[in-house]
Protein backbone atom coordinates (compact mmCIF):
# COMPACT_ATOMS: atom_id res chain seq x y z
CA UNK A 1 0.00 0.00 0.00
CA UNK A 2 1.48 3.34 -1.08
CA UNK A 3 1.70 6.08 1.54
CA UNK A 4 3.21 9.54 1.78
CA UNK A 5 5.04 8.49 4.95
CA UNK A 6 6.83 5.67 3.14
CA UNK A 7 7.47 7.93 0.14
CA UNK A 8 9.26 10.51 2.29
CA UNK A 9 11.30 7.81 4.02
CA UNK A 10 12.45 6.59 0.61
CA UNK A 11 13.18 9.86 -1.20
CA UNK A 12 14.77 13.24 -0.51
CA UNK A 13 12.45 15.76 -2.11
CA UNK A 14 12.00 19.42 -2.90
CA UNK A 15 8.61 21.07 -3.31
CA UNK A 16 7.82 23.20 -6.35
CA UNK A 17 4.64 25.29 -6.68
CA UNK A 18 3.21 25.35 -10.21
CA UNK A 19 0.25 27.44 -11.33
CA UNK A 20 -1.83 26.16 -14.25
CA UNK A 21 -4.98 27.90 -15.45
CA UNK A 22 -5.28 29.82 -12.17
CA UNK A 23 -4.77 26.78 -9.92
CA UNK A 24 -1.57 26.24 -7.94
CA UNK A 25 -0.26 22.72 -7.45
CA UNK A 26 2.38 21.59 -4.97
CA UNK A 27 4.69 19.14 -6.72
CA UNK A 28 7.31 16.94 -5.10
CA UNK A 29 10.48 16.70 -7.18
CA UNK A 30 13.73 14.85 -6.43
CA UNK A 31 16.10 16.99 -4.36
CA UNK A 32 18.87 15.50 -6.52
CA UNK A 33 18.84 13.20 -9.54
CA UNK A 34 22.18 11.61 -8.67
CA UNK A 35 20.65 8.44 -7.23
CA UNK A 36 18.71 7.83 -10.45
CA UNK A 37 21.75 8.04 -12.77
CA UNK A 38 23.81 5.04 -13.83
CA UNK A 39 27.44 6.08 -13.14
CA UNK A 40 28.70 3.67 -15.79
CA UNK A 41 26.46 5.12 -18.51
CA UNK A 42 24.94 8.50 -17.73
CA UNK A 43 22.52 8.35 -20.68
CA UNK A 44 21.21 4.89 -19.74
CA UNK A 45 17.64 5.57 -18.58
CA UNK A 46 18.51 9.16 -17.72
CA UNK A 47 15.73 10.44 -15.40
CA UNK A 48 13.92 12.73 -17.84
CA UNK A 49 10.82 12.13 -15.73
CA UNK A 50 12.30 14.13 -12.82
CA UNK A 51 11.94 17.52 -14.55
CA UNK A 52 8.85 19.73 -14.86
CA UNK A 53 8.95 20.19 -18.63
CA UNK A 54 7.66 23.31 -20.36
CA UNK A 55 5.68 21.07 -22.72
CA UNK A 56 3.86 19.55 -19.74
CA UNK A 57 2.71 23.02 -18.72
CA UNK A 58 1.41 23.67 -22.25
CA UNK A 59 -0.49 20.36 -22.30
CA UNK A 60 -1.86 20.78 -18.78
CA UNK A 61 -3.14 24.26 -19.58
CA UNK A 62 -4.81 22.94 -22.74
CA UNK A 63 -6.55 20.08 -20.92
CA UNK A 64 -7.66 22.39 -18.11
CA UNK A 65 -9.47 24.47 -20.72
CA UNK A 66 -11.20 21.48 -22.36
CA UNK A 67 -14.79 20.76 -21.35
CA UNK A 68 -14.76 17.38 -19.56
CA UNK A 69 -17.02 14.58 -20.78
CA UNK A 70 -17.84 12.01 -18.06
CA UNK A 71 -18.52 9.38 -20.75
CA UNK A 72 -15.02 9.67 -22.25
CA UNK A 73 -11.76 8.19 -21.01
CA UNK A 74 -8.26 9.64 -21.30
CA UNK A 75 -4.81 8.01 -21.14
CA UNK A 76 -1.63 9.94 -20.36
CA UNK A 77 1.60 8.33 -21.52
CA UNK A 78 4.88 9.24 -19.86
CA UNK A 79 3.29 11.13 -16.97
CA UNK A 80 6.58 11.87 -15.20
CA UNK A 81 5.92 13.72 -11.96
CA UNK A 82 2.18 13.68 -12.64
CA UNK A 83 1.42 17.35 -13.24
CA UNK A 84 -0.61 16.92 -16.44
CA UNK A 85 -2.77 14.10 -15.14
CA UNK A 86 -3.44 15.88 -11.87
CA UNK A 87 -4.53 19.06 -13.65
CA UNK A 88 -6.74 17.03 -15.99
CA UNK A 89 -8.33 15.10 -13.11
CA UNK A 90 -9.01 18.29 -11.18
CA UNK A 91 -10.66 19.68 -14.32
CA UNK A 92 -13.03 16.70 -14.37
CA UNK A 93 -11.44 14.44 -16.99
CA UNK A 94 -11.44 10.65 -16.46
CA UNK A 95 -7.72 10.16 -16.90
CA UNK A 96 -5.34 7.27 -16.28
CA UNK A 97 -1.71 8.32 -15.82
CA UNK A 98 1.03 5.90 -16.87
CA UNK A 99 4.80 5.62 -16.58
CA UNK A 100 7.42 2.89 -16.86
CA UNK A 101 10.00 4.02 -14.31
CA UNK A 102 9.08 2.85 -10.77
CA UNK A 103 10.51 5.97 -9.12
CA UNK A 104 8.50 8.19 -11.44
CA UNK A 105 5.37 6.23 -10.55
CA UNK A 106 6.04 6.84 -6.86
CA UNK A 107 6.46 10.58 -7.39
CA UNK A 108 3.28 10.70 -9.47
CA UNK A 109 1.35 8.86 -6.73
CA UNK A 110 2.69 11.18 -4.04
CA UNK A 111 1.85 14.27 -6.06
CA UNK A 112 -1.66 12.99 -6.74
CA UNK A 113 -2.24 12.49 -3.02
CA UNK A 114 -0.87 15.86 -1.94
CA UNK A 115 -2.97 17.63 -4.60
CA UNK A 116 -6.27 16.06 -3.52
CA UNK A 117 -6.54 13.39 -6.23
CA UNK A 118 -6.42 10.20 -4.12
CA UNK A 119 -8.51 8.20 -6.61
CA UNK A 120 -6.54 9.11 -9.72
CA UNK A 121 -5.63 5.96 -11.68
CA UNK A 122 -1.85 5.57 -12.00
CA UNK A 123 -0.49 2.50 -13.81
CA UNK A 124 2.76 1.07 -15.15
CA UNK A 125 2.98 1.06 -18.95
CA UNK A 126 5.83 -0.13 -21.14
CA UNK A 127 5.35 1.38 -24.60
CA UNK A 128 7.14 -1.52 -26.25
CA UNK A 129 5.32 -4.27 -24.35
CA UNK A 130 1.97 -2.78 -23.29
CA UNK A 131 -0.09 -4.80 -20.85
CA UNK A 132 -2.67 -2.21 -19.79
CA UNK A 133 -6.28 -3.27 -20.37
CA UNK A 134 -8.89 -1.35 -22.34
CA UNK A 135 -8.98 1.44 -24.91
CA UNK A 136 -9.30 5.19 -24.50
CA UNK A 137 -11.06 8.04 -26.29
CA UNK A 138 -8.10 10.40 -25.91
CA UNK A 139 -4.37 9.78 -25.52
CA UNK A 140 -2.22 12.65 -24.29
CA UNK A 141 1.47 13.15 -23.62
CA UNK A 142 4.24 15.73 -23.38
CA UNK A 143 7.80 15.34 -24.69
CA UNK A 144 7.01 11.78 -25.75
CA UNK A 145 8.68 11.97 -29.17
CA UNK A 146 12.13 12.38 -27.68
CA UNK A 147 14.11 9.51 -29.20
CA UNK A 148 13.90 8.09 -32.73
CA UNK A 149 13.92 4.53 -31.38
CA UNK A 150 10.62 5.20 -29.56
CA UNK A 151 8.61 5.99 -32.71
CA UNK A 152 7.72 2.38 -33.60
CA UNK A 153 6.56 1.71 -30.05
CA UNK A 154 4.48 4.88 -29.94
CA UNK A 155 2.73 4.11 -33.20
CA UNK A 156 1.92 0.57 -32.09
CA UNK A 157 0.70 1.82 -28.74
CA UNK A 158 -1.66 4.31 -30.39
CA UNK A 159 -3.10 1.44 -32.43
CA UNK A 160 -3.48 -0.66 -29.29
CA UNK A 161 -5.12 1.89 -27.01
CA UNK A 162 -6.95 4.51 -29.09
CA UNK A 163 -10.66 4.01 -29.66
CA UNK A 164 -11.98 4.35 -33.23
CA UNK A 165 -12.52 8.03 -33.89
CA UNK A 166 -10.30 8.91 -30.95
CA UNK A 167 -7.92 11.83 -30.52
CA UNK A 168 -4.23 12.14 -29.64
CA UNK A 169 -3.00 15.40 -28.10
CA UNK A 170 0.76 15.85 -27.68
CA UNK A 171 2.84 18.83 -26.59
CA UNK A 172 6.42 18.75 -27.85
CA UNK A 173 9.50 20.87 -28.12
CA UNK A 174 10.81 21.56 -31.60
CA UNK A 175 13.31 18.85 -32.63
CA UNK A 176 14.12 16.64 -35.61
CA UNK A 177 12.63 13.46 -34.16
CA UNK A 178 9.28 15.24 -33.84
CA UNK A 179 9.34 16.24 -37.50
CA UNK A 180 10.02 12.64 -38.54
CA UNK A 181 7.20 11.40 -36.32
CA UNK A 182 4.58 13.83 -37.57
CA UNK A 183 5.49 13.17 -41.21
CA UNK A 184 4.88 9.49 -40.55
CA UNK A 185 1.60 10.04 -38.70
CA UNK A 186 0.09 12.18 -41.48
CA UNK A 187 -0.49 9.05 -43.56
CA UNK A 188 -2.89 7.71 -40.94
CA UNK A 189 -4.23 10.70 -39.02
CA UNK A 190 -5.59 14.14 -39.65
CA UNK A 191 -2.89 16.24 -38.00
CA UNK A 192 -3.26 19.80 -36.77
CA UNK A 193 -0.47 21.74 -35.10
CA UNK A 194 -0.35 24.99 -33.14
CA UNK A 195 2.94 26.64 -32.31
CA UNK A 196 3.35 28.40 -28.98
CA UNK A 197 6.21 30.54 -27.72
CA UNK A 198 6.93 30.57 -23.98
CA UNK A 199 8.89 33.64 -22.89
CA UNK A 200 10.92 33.94 -19.70
CA UNK A 201 14.02 35.66 -18.39
CA UNK A 202 16.03 32.87 -20.02
CA UNK A 203 14.60 33.63 -23.46
CA UNK A 204 11.95 32.16 -25.75
CA UNK A 205 11.06 28.45 -25.90
CA UNK A 206 9.21 27.19 -28.95
CA UNK A 207 6.58 24.51 -28.37
CA UNK A 208 4.10 22.72 -30.63
CA UNK A 209 0.71 21.36 -29.57
CA UNK A 210 -0.36 18.56 -31.92
CA UNK A 211 -3.84 17.13 -32.32
CA UNK A 212 -4.13 13.86 -34.25
CA UNK A 213 -7.62 12.68 -35.19
CA UNK A 214 -8.32 9.24 -36.58
CA UNK A 215 -11.66 8.45 -38.14
CA UNK A 216 -13.47 5.17 -37.51
CA UNK A 217 -13.04 4.34 -41.22
CA UNK A 218 -9.26 4.71 -41.02
CA UNK A 219 -9.23 2.59 -37.88
CA UNK A 220 -11.05 -0.25 -39.63
CA UNK A 221 -8.72 -0.09 -42.65
CA UNK A 222 -5.51 -0.55 -40.62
Amino acid sequence: MFSLEQFHRTYDTATTPVTINGQTLRLFTPASIDRFINPDDVMDNFPLWAKIWEASGVLADHLAGMLPDPTKTMLEIGCGLGMVGIVAARAGHRITMTELNPDALNFARANALVNDCPDLAIERLDWNAPQLDGRFDTIVGSETVYKTEDIDGLEAMFDRYLNPGGTIILAEGVRRTGVDFWDRMRDRYDVKARRQILRSDQGATHMVLFRLQRSADRQSES
